[in-house]
Parts: C-alpha cells; sequence; structure tokens
C-alpha cells in the first residue's frame, strides 16, 4: 500500500469521478485506475463502483476511506512539521466560507496570507454555517467563516467572534417598499420572500425573528449558499430578502431598506483546537486573532501588516 494510492483513493472519493481526479493529481486517467485496481487487490475488495454514469464508494471503501484520509493527513502534516523547524511554513490550508462575510475581507487576507507563505497550498469551500462546522470537526477544513443567530454559538470547535451585525431587508428598486426609510417585521410578513433553505443557520435567522414577532411568511425560493443569486431572484420582483447590513453594500440591482426589529447575526471565525498545523497557526496569526498555545508553531513570518480589517 503506498501513500500515493490513498490520495488517489481519496481523489476519487471527493470528486465521484476517475477523470477528475486525475486531472487534479496531475496523472493520466489510465494511471490512476491502474493504482486503486493495484490496492483494491492488494486489499481483496472493490472500494469504488463503476458505471457509465457515476462513480460511488462500496461499503467496503467508505470504511476504507477515514484511515486513508488520516494516513495522508499525517504525511502532510510531518512533511510541514520539517519545514517549519527549518524556518518555512508548507503545507496546504483548507478555509470554508459562508457566501456573506462581511467582517473580513478575504481576498485581502489571502493576499497577504499568501504574500508571507507563498508554499501553502490554499483551498475554499463554500457552504452554509452547519455544514462548515462539522467539516471543521471532522478536520476536512481547517479553518471556517460562519454567520449564526445571536442565539446560537458553534459547538465542538475553537471559535473567535469577528462581528455583530442586524439584518435589512432587500427589495427590487421599483417595489412598494423601496422609497421607505424603514419597515418592520409586521410590514414585510405579508410579502413574498427569497431566502436561505429550511434549517440552515441563514435561514434560522429570520425564522427565528418572525417567529417570536408571532408572524408567519411565504417563502417561495429557497437558495443554497449564493446569496448574489437570491440577489438577483429579488432584483426580478420575485420576492424579498433579509441579509446582513455589512454584506449587502456589494450587491447591485437591489435596494436596502432597515428593519427596526431585525434581527442580529455574529460572524465567528472557527478552526479545530486538536492539533493546529503550522499554515493554521500562521493564518490565524495574518488574521490578527490571538490562541492559546498549540502543539504547532507557524515558524518566522515575512514582514508585513496583519490583522482584521477595521471594524470587525
Amino acid at each position: 500500500m503506498e501513500l500515493q494510492q490513498l490520495r488517489y483513493v481519496l481523489a476519487v472519493a471527493e470528486t465521484n469521478s476517475f477523470t477528475r481526479a486525475a486531472q487534479r493529481c496531475l496523472v493520466v486517467q489510465s494511471a490512476l485506475s491502474h493504482q486503486i485496481a493495484r490496492l483494491e487487490r492488494e486489499l481483496g475488495a472493490r472500494l469504488f463502483e463503476r458505471t457509465s454514469r457515476q462513480v460511488r464508494l462500496t461499503p467496503a471503501g467508505a470504511a476504507f476511506l477515514p484511515a486513508a484520509r488520516q494516513c495522508v493527513d499525517a504525511a502532510e502534516r510531518a512533511a510541514a512539521e520539517v519545514a517549519a523547524a527549518v524556518g518555512e511554513v508548507r503545507g496546504r490550508l483548507a478555509v470554508g466560507l459562508i457566501p456573506t462575510v462581511a467582517a473580513v475581507d478575504i481576498p485581502a487576507r489571502l493576499r497577504e496570507f499568501r504574500r508571507r507563505y507563498p508554499y501553502v497550498r490554499v483551498g475554499l469551500r463554500v457552504g452554509a454555517s452547519g455544514e462548515l462546522v462539522e467539516q471543521v470537526r471532522q478536520g476536512l477544513l481547517d479553518v471556517a467563516f460562519l454567520g449564526l443567530p445571536a442565539t446560537a454559538r458553534p459547538r465542538g470547535v475553537e471559535a473567535h467572534e469577528l462581528a455583530r451585525d442586524r439584518l435589512v431587508a432587500v427589495v427590487a428598486p421599483d417595489h412598494p417598499l423601496a422609497d421607505e426609510p424603514a419597515v418592520d417585521l409586521h410590514r414585510l410578513a405579508a410579502e413574498t420572500f427569497v431566502d436561505f433553505p429550511a434549517g440552515s443557520a441563514g435561514r434560522a435567522q429570520t425564522d427565528q425573528a418572525f417567529s417570536a414577532a408571532g408572524l408567519a411568511r411565504d417563502v417561495a425560493f429557497e437558495v443554497t449558499a449564493a446569496a448574489d443569486l437570491m440577489a438577483r431572484l429579488v432584483a426580478e420582483g420575485l420576492g424579498v430578502a433579509m441579509l446582513p447590513s455589512a454584506y449587502v453594500p456589494q450587491l447591485t440591482g437591489v435596494t436596502t431598506i432597515e428593519v427596526v426589529d431585525a434581527p442580529a447575526r455574529v460572524e465567528y471565525l472557527v478552526w479545530n483546537g486538536l492539533g493546529r498545523t503550522p499554515a493554521v497557526n500562521a493564518f490565524l496569526a495574518v488574521l490578527g486573532v490571538a490562541t492559546g498555545p498549540g502543539p504547532q508553531r507557524p515558524g518566522p513570518e515575512r514582514p508585513g501588516p496583519g490583522g482584521l480589517p477595521s471594524g470587525a
């Protein structure tokens, strides 16, 4: 059993495709397929079911995957530790984020991180807060940026509060409410809504507010992790939405209205407190997030400004 074979298995499992896995691993598909078939013969079990339309894990493959991921992660961690010991930060950094992050200028922080630590490979994954927290707990993500109702707090992870904000109403420019300086939840309850899926943290903020006010509303369109698409639906007059006030200036083609009894939300940065890698420690340092002593060290930094944006 070779480490590269494990990497191939992980790539196929994550992409559900031998073709895409080969592209990710920068090898020809035949070589990747040969190595996985060789590993399956060694294990005495098939790891994937292959059809003309899809590739999926077998029960044996699902059982094999967690240990394979641990082996690959351990090997990458070992290489990163050696690099850190000689003054370099290497490895990978997996970052999760909700689409409405406003407390941190993510591209600017990543630009600074890249300038200081050019040998770290960065992966970005956009998703819902609940999914991102779970992926941090499982070690699939190193850090994540979340947005939660003021009544909730991340569980099972280390968390740093970035900012607090209130939601505002977002309507089409020709909507009857567009000229109003402010509205309340009772007035908005008569509107058709575009919102995040039921059960998500983004949806919970508005659901809880309307429920606490004893109001029901009609959510006709549910959009998964795509606030810009929500804004486009609103601009077409398909409904109204409620989004964080610090985020909506990024949107075009819509009008923002203050909501006097609007719900609040809190943005968090979270990470797994166990075995932080040098890359994670380095990223937290670039963000200006103070953490307790960890088992890893970020290594020497190149000079440069860090910290969170003003007002975060």
